[in-house]
């Protein structure tokens, strides 16, 4: 009897530090109140640069750090005319874009649309869709549900020391939840 006690005793003194790190972990990234993110900022990295796909700036406003990865919202400066992201699949992530600036080119399913200021589209998770961009400048407020790892996939992107090729690009889709399954779109 003494011998399960003492066993009890040392299995709860080994187990308290990790049940404590998990506990701060989760208030680490629970969010209990609201933040503002102030109009030309990122929450969180800055303005985030992108190289490969396109060279485009990312600032994210809501994390999915902030929301225990239930939601993901970044504004997109687009720089690329003609340029935007090869036909891709997000296997757990529904997206949205919200144009706020210029034209875009989008492709979902077997279906194409022309976006400009003002439009919205829903690309559901698991359908292939591409955009391009059309206008020589343009912004879009891009929503995620759930977050995944876009936000990873954007640093990743940013902090390449080169421009990637199309096999390295194709690589960081896939480690961050995404799988390439055709070219870029062409302008029309």
């Amino acid at each position: 009897m003494k011998r399960n006690k003492f066993i009890a005793a040392i299995a709860t003194l080994i187990a308290a530090p990790a049940l404590s790190f998990s506990q701060l972990k989760t208030k680490i990234i629970d969010v209990t109140k609201g933040f503002k993110i102030n109009s030309g900022e990122g929450r969180i990295h800055g303005h985030m640069q992108l190289k490969g796909v396109n060279a485009n700036i990312l600032d994210v406003k809501i994390s999915g750090s902030d929301t225990n990865g239930a939601l993901a919202i970044f504004e997109q400066t687009s720089l690329s005319q003609g340029k935007g992201t090869p036909l891709h699949i997000h296997d757990a992530q529904d997206e949205v874009f919200y144009v706020i600036e210029g034209a875009y080119y989008f492709k979902v399913g077997d279906d194409t649309y022309d976006l400009k200021v003002g439009d919205s589209i829903f690309l559901p998770r698991k359908i292939p869709h591409a955009w391009t961009q059309v206008s020589e400048r343009g912004k879009m407020i891009v929503i995620l549900q759930p977050a995944g790892k876009l936000e990873n996939f954007f640093l990743a992107m940013a902090n390449l020391k080169h421009e990637p090729n199309q096999a390295e690009i194709a690589k960081i889709f896939s480690d961050n939840g995404m799988n390439v399954v055709g070219p870029p779109l062409k302008l029309k």
